[in-house]
Order: C-alpha cells, then structure tokens, then sequence
C-alpha cells in the first residue's frame, strides 16, 4: 500500500488569505490560533505572524493568570477587543508567572490589518463574533500535554496538575475545535493547514496545494 506524503502548506499563501478576510474587529482581522497547552500554538503563531510582515501576537498566557486560568475574558474585552474595534491601539499589562502580578508598565497592541491571539481558550464563544478566522492545533489532547510537561519540567509538575483539570472543564462547557474553520498540523518540517469543522468553500481554497514545498515556512 502506497503511503501518501503531507506536504507543507505555505505559510506565505495562508497569511495572504487571511489579509484578504473582511475585518471582523473594527479595521482588524482579528485571527485566533487555539489548541490544548502544549500543542505548538505558540510557535505557531510566531512564525505565521513573520509570514504577515510581522503582526502582532497577543498571548493569552499574557492576559490569564494563577488566580484566572480562564476566567480573563471582561478584561481581555475591556483592554483588547474594544479599543481595537473603535481602531485604536489596545494597552493591556501582562502577568508575570513569577512575581505572580500584573504589570507594572502596559504594553501597546496596535490595530494592525491582521492581529494573532494564540492561547488556550482563545476561540471561546464569546470572542467568536469578533473572530476572522479560528485556528485549531491538531495535535491529542495527552500528545500535547506530555509535551507540554517536558518543555516545562518537573519544577512546573504541581501547576501542570492544576492546569490540566481546568483545561479539560473548559473545553468540555466551550469547546473550540468544532468552531475551527482551519485545522493546523505540525509536520516534521512546516505545518499542513486543513479544512476544520466549520470551514466553508473559501477556507477549503486556502488549503488546496497549489504551491511546492520550497514555499513553505
């Protein structure tokens, strides 16, 4: 039996597609790439941001904090989404893991023509209609969490027993994946994009393998 070679999709081909979306947040394309801890969201999503010319990239573990796994979305919808839906610059103050506190000084989002949210919980149902497009990390659930595990070693092990009961309530009350027009698989060398549950004749184009793997990111 023959065996079929994935190929990369273009990196450079999908964020053009993306710059052709109608604005959903205001003048803003508003992107999100969701996933289970671990699954690669973060990589990602940088290097989809370097194939846009450098877009922005909000990161949720930015927004969310010890005492907030998810309970973040009033202050991601006050600091975030509505300063860029009126075309401003959004100001947020980061949390630090470590000192276990926000801030001190703001850091500066700008309403740029596509903008990345990348974390766990960034396709929920309440950022949806604000959404361009919702990007899905297909990679299992204990595939990611295993290698999220390893990338944090064990002094993380305590945190990582929390986390992985809330992630696991959270997606069972407002799963993501269903929602997702675009699925993103991490191959061995670049990433294929495929058609997610609730993607559409267009988003089927931005996938179809138009273009050699030379072009790949």
């Amino acid at each position: 039996m023959m065996t079929m070679t994935r190929r990369p999709t273009p990196l450079p081909r999908l964020a053009r597609a993306l710059s052709a979306l109608p604005p959903s947040c205001g003048p803003v394309r508003l992107v999100a790439v969701d996933g289970h801890a671990g699954s690669g969201k973060s990589t990602f999503a940088a290097r989809l941001a370097d194939a846009l010319g450098g877009a922005p990239v909000l990161r949720l573990d930015d927004i969310a904090s010890h005492e907030a796994l998810f309970d973040w979305t009033d202050r991601l919808r006050h600091q975030v989404i509505t300063p860029l839906s009126r075309g401003r610059a959004a100001h947020y103050e980061a949390y630090d893991w470590h000192a276990r506190r926000f801030g001190p000084a703001s850091r500066p989002l700008p309403a740029a023509p596509v903008v990345l949210i990348e974390g766990v919980g960034a396709g929920r149902h309440v950022l949806r209609p604000f959404l361009a497009r919702l990007l899905w990390m297909e990679l299992p659930r204990a595939a990611s969490w295993a290698r999220g595990r390893h990338r944090d070693g064990p002094e993380q092990r305590d945190f990582w027993d929390g986390w992985e009961g809330a992630e696991r309530r959270h997606f069972a009350e407002d799963p993501s994946r269903p929602y997702a027009e675009l699925l993103v698989r991490e191959l061995p060398q670049g990433y294929e994009v495929l058609t997610g549950p609730a993607g559409t004749a267009a988003d089927a184009q931005i996938v179809t393998q138009g273009e050699g793997p030379s072009a790949a990111r």
